[in-house]
C-alpha cells in the first residue's frame, strides 16, 4: 500500500492523481488534515485517512500498512518544521512503514541563505538516522515561482531582481509525476535523488526568454539587495516574506540550484517542461 501525505496540496495531490492512473484505488491511502477536501479522492475509492505532523498518535494510526510512505514537507511558516517532520519520522517507525520518500528541495544543505534547504538537509539526517530505507526527492526549484519571482514583466518590460543567478526550474507537476514513477519502481533511488529540468538558466536568461515570448523586449535590473529589500516593503510586503524571498536570490546566485540532472526526463519518459513553457503559459 501507498500512503501519501499532504495530498489536498498541488504536489502531492498530483503524485496521488498519477499513481491512480498506474494502480487501484485501493492500494492507496491518503493522510489529511480536512477530509472534506479530499472528497474527490475517497469518490474514487481512495482510502482518506485524518491526522496532521503535530498529532502523533493519529499518524501512527494512519500509516499503519503502508508499503511506501510520501511525506510532503510542510508549509507551514510559523511552525518548526524540524519538529514536525521528525514527528512524522518516528510514526512511521512506529508503525512499521516498509520505506519513506519525502518531498525535499535541490540545494538542501546545512547552510544556505534559503530556509527551506536548511530544514530539507536536517529532515534528511533524521532519515538518515530513522533506520527506515528512505528516499529524498531533491526537486529543482518550481518553475511556477516565477510568476512571482520575475515580477510583473508582462506589464513593466522588466525583470528584477536583488542578485541573479542559475536555476534548474522544474515544473511541479513534471516533479510529481516522477515521485509517482519512484513509488512504483523496483528500488534503486536510496538516499537523495535529485529531479529537476535538463537547464538551469539566470534570471537574464529568463528576461530574453520572457522577449522572446511576449514579443517585446524586456530587460533584466539587478538591483541590489538593499535596494530590492526597501522596494519590497515599500510595496507593502511583510519584511519576514520579503527577507525569506530575498534568500532564494542569494542561494541562486551562490550557485545551490545550478546542478541539472537527467533523470528528471529518464522517469517521465519524455523531455521536462521548460521556462519557456512556463512563461508561455503551455
Amino acid at each position: 500500500m501507498i500512503t501519501v501525505t499532504g495530498a489536498t496540496g498541488a504536489l502531492n495531490g498530483a503524485t496521488v492523481d498519477h499513481l491512480l492512473e498506474r494502480v487501484p484505488a485501493e492500494d492507496v491511502v491518503v493522510v489529511v488534515r480536512d477530509p472534506a477536501r479530499a472528497q474527490r479522492f475517497a469518490d474514487r475509492g481512495v482510502g482518506v485517512r485524518q491526522a496532521g505532523y503535530d498529532d502523533p498518535a493519529a499518524m501512527r494510526a494512519t500509516f499503519a500498512g503502508a508499503d511506501q510512505l510520501l511525506l510532503v514537507s510542510s508549509n507551514d511558516p510559523g511552525a518548526d518544521a524540524v519538529a514536525l517532520h521528525a514527528a512524522a519520522v518516528d510514526a512511521a517507525v512506529a508503525a512499521g512503514v516498509g520505506r519513506v520518500l519525502y518531498t525535499s528541495h535541490q540545494g538542501a544543505a546545512e547552510v544556505s541563505p534559503f530556509a527551506p534547504a536548511r530544514v530539507h538537509h536536517r529532515t534528511e539526517q533524521l532519515l538518515a538516522a530513522s533506520g527506515l530505507p528512505w528516499t529524498s526527492l531533491r526537486n529543482g526549484f518550481y518553475a511556477h515561482s516565477l510568476d512571482w519571482l520575475a515580477g510583473p514583466w508582462r506589464e513593466s518590460g522588466q525583470v528584477c531582481v536583488p542578485v541573479d543567478g542559475p536555476v534548474s526550474w522544474t515544473a511541479r507537476d513534471d516533479a510529481a509525476e516522477a515521485a509517482a514513477a519512484v513509488l512504483l519502481s523496483d528500488g534503486g533511488f536510496d538516499g537523495p535523488v535529485t529531479l529537476t529540468a535538463p537547464e538551469a538558466p539566470t534570471f537574464a536568461d529568463v528576461a530574453a526568454l520572457a522577449a522572446e515570448v511576449g514579443g517585446r523586449p524586456v530587460e533584466l535590473a539587478v538591483v541590489g539587495p538593499d535596494a530590492w529589500l526597501a522596494g519590497q516593503l515599500a510595496a507593502g510586503r511583510q519584511e519576514f516574506v520579503a527577507r525569506f524571498t530575498l534568500g532564494m536570490y542569494e542561494a541562486a546566485a551562490a550557485g545551490l540550484f545550478a546542478g541539472t540532472d537527467p533523470l528528471l526526463g529518464e522517469l517521465l519518459g519524455r523531455a521536462p517542461r521548460s521556462v519557456r513553457d512556463q512563461l508561455a503559459g503551455t
